[in-house]
This record gives C-alpha cells, structure tokens and sequence, in this order.
C-alpha cells in the first residue's frame, strides 16, 4: 500500500463501489483526465491490486440456501500432500473459499449447499474423496452477518 498515493486509493474506492463505472465517470470522480484515469486503471490492474472485476451472485437468489464452514484434516503436511489436496479442492464446485491454516485443522472451507440433503451429496462425493483427509468438522451457518468483499481502503 507504501506505493499507492491518493489518487491510486480514490480508483480502488471507486471500483470497489462500482466494478461497470465507466472510465469518463472514474475520471470525473477522482479530478483526473480520461486518459490518465485509464493510464492508472491499467497500472493497477496489470500490477496486481486490481485482480479482476466479478458480479456479486446472491446465492439465496440461486437456491442455495445453507452455508456450512468445514475443517479439514490431512494425514501431513507435506509439499506433495498440500499440492495434492489443493488441485482436488479446486474443482469442487462449491467450494467458495479455501484457506490453509495454521493451528488445530489444516484447512477451512466455505462451501455452499442448497440444503442438508445437497450437502450430504457434497460431503460424500467430493470432501470424503478429496486426498489425504483424516477428518473432516463441519459446521453449518445460521445467518450471514457481515460478507464484505473487499477491505477497507481509509
């Protein structure tokens, strides 16, 4: 963030709040011409800090209703072990988030279900089949309360 000056901070503010703006309405917003709003777009997406833009889907609105955060342990943690695992995780489709943990489990996950019959199914033929698994704890959300996006930028 060393790196970033004010006008880098007003582009990531304003394409956090609206990912469609377009550059003319970026470049008014920030006081920049157009063509130096594109030149400082472009530098922060090719850089890295921009990693792309998505539409947020409501996955209620697609019928998946039920959240559960899922821990999981592996037999090591070796190189190969994690490399393993990581692919396989990787294509499970509902899988929304992977992180690996330090501490008592190795991974956590977010995986959406549409209710406890789907997750079942996901439970049984992707997390059991995933490599190396010792255990898995699952817990299931109750409601959402915070799901931000992004970080803040002040």
């Amino acid at each position: 963030m060393s790196e970033l000056d004010g006008l880098d901070i007003a582009i990531l503010k304003a394409v956090q709040a609206d990912g469609r703006i377009s550059n003319a309405a970026l470049a008014e917003r920030i006081g920049l011409s157009q063509s130096a709003s594109s030149r400082r777009l472009d530098i922060l997406e090719k850089s890295g800090v921009i990693r792309g833009y998505h539409a947020r889907l409501s996955h209620k609105a697609l019928d998946y209703r039920m959240i559960a955060i899922v821990h999981i342990s592996l037999s090591g943690q070796f190189a190969r072990t994690l490399t393993e695992f990581e692919a396989a995780v990787r294509l499970c489709p509902n899988v929304l988030v992977c992180y690996l943990m330090s501490g008592e489990y190795d991974y956590i996950l977010r995986v959406a279900a549409r209710d406890l019959e789907d997750y079942e199914r996901i439970h049984r033929d992707w997390l059991s089949a995933l490599p190396h698994v010792v255990k898995i704890n699952s817990s299931f959300a109750l409601r959402e309360i915070i799901d931000r996006p992004n970080v803040g930028l002040d």
